[in-house]
Protein backbone atom coordinates (compact mmCIF):
# COMPACT_ATOMS: atom_id res chain seq x y z
CA UNK A 1 0.00 0.00 0.00
CA UNK A 2 2.66 2.48 0.79
CA UNK A 3 4.35 1.42 -2.39
CA UNK A 4 1.53 2.11 -4.47
CA UNK A 5 1.23 5.65 -2.72
CA UNK A 6 4.57 6.68 -3.07
CA UNK A 7 4.70 5.59 -7.21
CA UNK A 8 1.48 7.71 -7.29
CA UNK A 9 3.36 10.82 -5.45
CA UNK A 10 6.10 10.28 -8.49
CA UNK A 11 3.69 10.26 -11.11
CA UNK A 12 1.13 13.36 -9.88
CA UNK A 13 3.30 16.23 -11.23
CA UNK A 14 3.74 14.68 -14.61
CA UNK A 15 -0.19 14.12 -14.20
CA UNK A 16 -0.97 17.48 -12.75
CA UNK A 17 0.73 19.22 -15.98
CA UNK A 18 -0.52 17.01 -17.97
CA UNK A 19 -4.34 17.64 -16.89
CA UNK A 20 -3.25 21.59 -17.06
CA UNK A 21 -1.09 21.68 -19.90
CA UNK A 22 -2.62 19.54 -22.50
CA UNK A 23 -5.50 17.69 -21.48
CA UNK A 24 -7.45 21.30 -20.54
CA UNK A 25 -6.32 23.14 -23.82
CA UNK A 26 -7.44 20.36 -25.98
CA UNK A 27 -10.58 19.95 -24.37
CA UNK A 28 -11.37 23.98 -24.53
CA UNK A 29 -10.12 24.07 -28.13
CA UNK A 30 -12.75 21.39 -29.25
CA UNK A 31 -15.88 23.28 -27.61
CA UNK A 32 -14.24 26.68 -28.89
CA UNK A 33 -14.22 25.02 -32.16
CA UNK A 34 -18.00 24.54 -32.08
CA UNK A 35 -18.40 28.01 -31.37
CA UNK A 36 -18.59 31.30 -32.91
CA UNK A 37 -15.67 33.55 -30.31
CA UNK A 38 -14.69 37.00 -31.53
CA UNK A 39 -11.87 36.50 -28.46
CA UNK A 40 -13.55 39.75 -27.18
CA UNK A 41 -15.89 37.94 -25.17
CA UNK A 42 -18.92 36.92 -27.13
CA UNK A 43 -19.39 33.42 -28.14
CA UNK A 44 -22.49 31.52 -29.23
CA UNK A 45 -22.76 27.68 -30.02
CA UNK A 46 -23.02 27.27 -33.77
CA UNK A 47 -22.40 23.23 -34.21
CA UNK A 48 -20.28 22.30 -36.96
CA UNK A 49 -20.45 25.84 -39.08
CA UNK A 50 -17.16 26.51 -38.63
CA UNK A 51 -15.69 23.04 -40.24
CA UNK A 52 -17.90 23.56 -42.78
CA UNK A 53 -16.72 26.93 -43.84
CA UNK A 54 -13.09 25.84 -44.19
CA UNK A 55 -14.70 23.30 -46.84
CA UNK A 56 -16.67 25.44 -48.46
CA UNK A 57 -14.80 27.42 -51.03
CA UNK A 58 -14.83 31.27 -51.19
CA UNK A 59 -14.76 32.09 -47.93
CA UNK A 60 -12.04 33.51 -46.22
CA UNK A 61 -11.69 30.89 -43.96
CA UNK A 62 -11.24 28.02 -46.66
CA UNK A 63 -8.48 29.76 -48.15
CA UNK A 64 -6.78 30.33 -45.14
CA UNK A 65 -6.83 26.83 -44.16
CA UNK A 66 -5.54 25.22 -47.47
CA UNK A 67 -2.89 28.00 -48.20
CA UNK A 68 -1.81 27.21 -45.05
CA UNK A 69 -2.10 23.53 -45.12
CA UNK A 70 -0.10 23.82 -48.46
CA UNK A 71 2.48 25.56 -47.03
CA UNK A 72 3.10 23.41 -43.91
CA UNK A 73 3.03 20.27 -46.31
CA UNK A 74 5.69 21.93 -48.58
CA UNK A 75 8.03 22.47 -45.51
CA UNK A 76 7.50 18.89 -44.01
CA UNK A 77 8.54 17.41 -46.96
CA UNK A 78 12.01 19.54 -48.10
CA UNK A 79 12.46 19.63 -44.26
CA UNK A 80 11.91 16.38 -42.59
CA UNK A 81 14.03 13.63 -44.94
CA UNK A 82 17.34 16.45 -44.24
CA UNK A 83 16.50 16.46 -40.46
CA UNK A 84 16.64 12.42 -40.44
CA UNK A 85 19.63 11.51 -42.33
CA UNK A 86 21.77 14.78 -41.24
CA UNK A 87 20.67 13.89 -37.63
CA UNK A 88 21.80 10.15 -38.30
CA UNK A 89 25.09 11.70 -40.02
CA UNK A 90 25.93 13.87 -37.18
CA UNK A 91 25.33 10.68 -34.51
CA UNK A 92 27.50 8.11 -36.62
CA UNK A 93 30.08 10.78 -36.94
CA UNK A 94 30.17 11.50 -32.99
CA UNK A 95 29.85 7.84 -31.80
CA UNK A 96 33.06 7.31 -34.00
CA UNK A 97 34.85 9.80 -32.66
CA UNK A 98 37.39 8.92 -29.63
CA UNK A 99 35.65 8.72 -26.27
CA UNK A 100 37.76 11.86 -24.78
CA UNK A 101 36.45 14.60 -27.39
CA UNK A 102 32.89 12.62 -27.93
CA UNK A 103 31.12 15.01 -25.67
CA UNK A 104 32.92 18.31 -26.18
CA UNK A 105 31.20 17.72 -30.17
CA UNK A 106 27.54 16.40 -29.03
CA UNK A 107 27.94 19.95 -26.63
CA UNK A 108 28.79 21.59 -29.83
CA UNK A 109 25.67 20.21 -31.89
CA UNK A 110 23.04 20.52 -29.59
CA UNK A 111 23.45 24.04 -28.24
CA UNK A 112 21.62 25.73 -31.13
CA UNK A 113 18.76 23.85 -30.27
CA UNK A 114 18.94 25.30 -27.33
CA UNK A 115 18.89 29.12 -28.41
CA UNK A 116 15.74 30.90 -28.71
CA UNK A 117 13.96 31.31 -32.00
CA UNK A 118 14.21 34.74 -32.12
CA UNK A 119 18.44 34.12 -31.40
CA UNK A 120 18.31 32.16 -33.89
CA UNK A 121 15.94 33.84 -36.42
CA UNK A 122 18.36 37.24 -35.79
CA UNK A 123 20.96 35.03 -36.89
CA UNK A 124 19.88 33.62 -39.98
CA UNK A 125 18.88 36.89 -41.33
CA UNK A 126 21.65 37.93 -40.94
CA UNK A 127 23.38 35.53 -43.30
CA UNK A 128 21.09 35.27 -45.40
CA UNK A 129 20.07 38.96 -46.21
CA UNK A 130 19.88 40.17 -49.59
CA UNK A 131 22.15 42.85 -49.73
CA UNK A 132 24.72 42.20 -46.73
CA UNK A 133 24.07 38.89 -46.00
CA UNK A 134 27.46 37.40 -44.67
CA UNK A 135 26.36 34.37 -47.13
CA UNK A 136 25.75 36.35 -50.66
CA UNK A 137 29.00 38.70 -49.88
CA UNK A 138 31.22 35.14 -49.44
CA UNK A 139 29.18 34.72 -52.79
CA UNK A 140 30.89 38.16 -54.23
CA UNK A 141 34.38 37.65 -53.13
CA UNK A 142 33.84 34.01 -55.12
CA UNK A 143 32.87 35.62 -58.23
CA UNK A 144 30.08 32.68 -57.90
CA UNK A 145 27.07 35.21 -59.62
CA UNK A 146 28.02 38.55 -61.16
CA UNK A 147 24.58 40.20 -62.00
CA UNK A 148 22.16 40.49 -58.79
CA UNK A 149 22.26 38.60 -55.07
CA UNK A 150 20.49 36.17 -54.48
CA UNK A 151 17.31 36.37 -52.70
CA UNK A 152 17.22 34.27 -50.17
CA UNK A 153 14.04 35.53 -48.34
CA UNK A 154 12.33 37.10 -51.39
CA UNK A 155 12.63 34.36 -53.86
CA UNK A 156 11.74 30.61 -54.63
CA UNK A 157 13.27 28.35 -54.51
CA UNK A 158 15.94 30.08 -52.22
CA UNK A 159 13.58 30.84 -49.35
CA UNK A 160 12.77 27.04 -48.61
CA UNK A 161 16.40 26.51 -48.26
CA UNK A 162 16.80 29.56 -46.69
CA UNK A 163 13.99 28.06 -43.63
CA UNK A 164 15.40 24.43 -44.01
CA UNK A 165 19.29 25.31 -43.66
CA UNK A 166 18.24 27.81 -40.64
CA UNK A 167 15.90 24.35 -39.36
CA UNK A 168 18.26 22.36 -39.55
CA UNK A 169 20.89 23.89 -37.74
CA UNK A 170 18.60 24.90 -35.24
CA UNK A 171 16.60 21.36 -34.21
CA UNK A 172 19.05 18.63 -35.56
CA UNK A 173 21.21 18.33 -32.19
CA UNK A 174 18.00 16.74 -30.69
CA UNK A 175 17.57 14.16 -33.28
CA UNK A 176 21.27 13.18 -32.78
CA UNK A 177 21.23 13.11 -29.68
CA UNK A 178 18.14 10.47 -29.79
CA UNK A 179 20.37 8.74 -32.53
CA UNK A 180 23.16 8.29 -30.49
CA UNK A 181 21.06 7.06 -27.69
CA UNK A 182 19.91 4.20 -30.02
CA UNK A 183 23.28 3.57 -31.05
CA UNK A 184 24.56 2.94 -27.90
CA UNK A 185 22.41 0.28 -27.20
CA UNK A 186 23.68 -1.83 -29.68
CA UNK A 187 25.33 -4.68 -28.68
CA UNK A 188 28.98 -3.73 -29.82
CA UNK A 189 29.76 -7.69 -30.04
CA UNK A 190 27.97 -7.43 -33.26
CA UNK A 191 30.12 -5.26 -34.90
CA UNK A 192 32.83 -7.24 -33.87
CA UNK A 193 31.37 -10.32 -35.51
CA UNK A 194 30.75 -9.04 -38.46
CA UNK A 195 34.24 -7.78 -38.72
CA UNK A 196 35.42 -11.23 -37.83
CA UNK A 197 33.61 -12.46 -40.94
CA UNK A 198 34.70 -9.80 -43.63
CA UNK A 199 31.71 -7.26 -43.12
CA UNK A 200 32.96 -3.84 -44.39
CA UNK A 201 31.73 -0.25 -43.27
CA UNK A 202 28.64 -0.45 -45.42
CA UNK A 203 27.45 -3.68 -44.44
CA UNK A 204 27.87 -3.24 -40.92
CA UNK A 205 25.25 0.16 -41.21
CA UNK A 206 22.65 -1.71 -43.39
CA UNK A 207 22.58 -4.95 -41.89
CA UNK A 208 23.64 -4.16 -38.29
CA UNK A 209 22.80 -0.15 -37.10
CA UNK A 210 19.82 0.74 -39.07
CA UNK A 211 18.01 -2.68 -38.01
CA UNK A 212 18.91 -2.37 -34.13
CA UNK A 213 17.65 1.32 -34.28
CA UNK A 214 14.57 0.92 -36.10
CA UNK A 215 12.70 1.47 -33.23
CA UNK A 216 13.87 4.70 -32.18
CA UNK A 217 14.20 6.10 -36.31
CA UNK A 218 10.57 5.73 -36.33
CA UNK A 219 10.37 7.85 -33.40
CA UNK A 220 12.72 10.15 -34.28
CA UNK A 221 10.42 10.30 -37.82
CA UNK A 222 7.01 10.89 -36.39
CA UNK A 223 8.32 13.33 -33.61
CA UNK A 224 10.27 15.20 -36.65
CA UNK A 225 6.91 15.06 -38.76
CA UNK A 226 4.99 16.56 -35.86
CA UNK A 227 7.42 19.18 -35.13
CA UNK A 228 7.43 20.45 -38.76
CA UNK A 229 3.63 20.37 -39.14
CA UNK A 230 4.16 23.03 -35.76
CA UNK A 231 6.18 25.25 -37.39
CA UNK A 232 5.75 28.93 -36.95
CA UNK A 233 8.87 30.59 -35.73
CA UNK A 234 11.16 30.35 -38.86
CA UNK A 235 8.58 31.53 -41.77
CA UNK A 236 6.93 34.01 -39.13
CA UNK A 237 9.97 35.82 -37.89
CA UNK A 238 12.09 35.32 -41.01
CA UNK A 239 9.97 35.21 -44.37
CA UNK A 240 6.79 36.97 -43.18
CA UNK A 241 4.75 34.10 -45.02
CA UNK A 242 6.32 35.47 -48.62
CA UNK A 243 7.10 35.83 -50.92
CA UNK A 244 3.84 35.75 -51.70
CA UNK A 245 1.94 33.71 -49.64
CA UNK A 246 4.85 31.03 -50.64
CA UNK A 247 5.77 29.97 -46.94
CA UNK A 248 2.60 30.95 -45.21
CA UNK A 249 2.12 27.69 -42.97
CA UNK A 250 -1.33 26.90 -40.96
CA UNK A 251 -0.23 28.40 -37.59
CA UNK A 252 0.41 31.69 -39.23
CA UNK A 253 -2.94 30.99 -40.62
CA UNK A 254 -4.50 29.94 -37.17
CA UNK A 255 -3.23 33.10 -35.84
CA UNK A 256 -3.95 35.65 -38.14
CA UNK A 257 -8.21 33.91 -38.33
CA UNK A 258 -8.18 34.11 -34.47
CA UNK A 259 -6.59 37.47 -33.56
CA UNK A 260 -6.40 39.66 -37.06
CA UNK A 261 -10.32 38.07 -38.00
CA UNK A 262 -11.48 37.71 -34.65
CA UNK A 263 -12.62 34.37 -35.05
CA UNK A 264 -11.81 31.54 -32.44
CA UNK A 265 -13.77 29.30 -33.06
CA UNK A 266 -12.63 29.32 -36.75
CA UNK A 267 -9.48 29.03 -35.80
CA UNK A 268 -9.38 26.44 -33.42
CA UNK A 269 -11.39 24.44 -35.76
CA UNK A 270 -8.01 24.66 -38.37
CA UNK A 271 -5.82 23.41 -35.39
CA UNK A 272 -8.22 20.66 -34.59
CA UNK A 273 -7.85 19.81 -38.20
CA UNK A 274 -4.19 20.19 -38.57
CA UNK A 275 -4.10 17.81 -35.49
CA UNK A 276 -6.20 15.34 -37.14
CA UNK A 277 -4.26 15.44 -40.04
CA UNK A 278 -0.46 15.12 -37.55
CA UNK A 279 -2.09 11.62 -36.03
CA UNK A 280 -3.26 10.42 -39.69
CA UNK A 281 0.47 10.97 -41.34
CA UNK A 282 2.15 9.76 -37.71
CA UNK A 283 0.00 6.61 -37.88
CA UNK A 284 0.73 6.04 -41.20
CA UNK A 285 4.41 6.24 -41.04
CA UNK A 286 4.36 4.10 -38.19
CA UNK A 287 2.35 1.65 -40.20
CA UNK A 288 5.05 2.00 -42.81
CA UNK A 289 8.02 1.33 -40.66
CA UNK A 290 6.57 -1.86 -39.26
CA UNK A 291 4.36 -3.39 -42.12
CA UNK A 292 6.69 -6.72 -41.91
CA UNK A 293 6.37 -7.19 -38.48
CA UNK A 294 2.49 -7.03 -38.39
Amino acid sequence: MRSRLASSLFVLPYFLCFCVFLLYPLISGIILSFQNNDMLGTHEFVGLQNYVDIFTPGTYIHDAFFRGLWGTVKFVVYSVPFLILVGLALALLVNSLNARVRGVFRTIFFIPYAISATVMATIWMRVFDTDSGFLNLMLDKLHIHQQQHIGWFTDTPWVWIALVVSTIWWTIGFNMMLFINGLNEVPEELYEAAKLDGANAWNRLTRITLPSIKNVTAVVMVMTIIASFNVFAQPNLMTRGGPGFETTVMLMNVFDVAYGQHQGGAASAMAILLGLIMMIVSAAVYRLLFRKEA
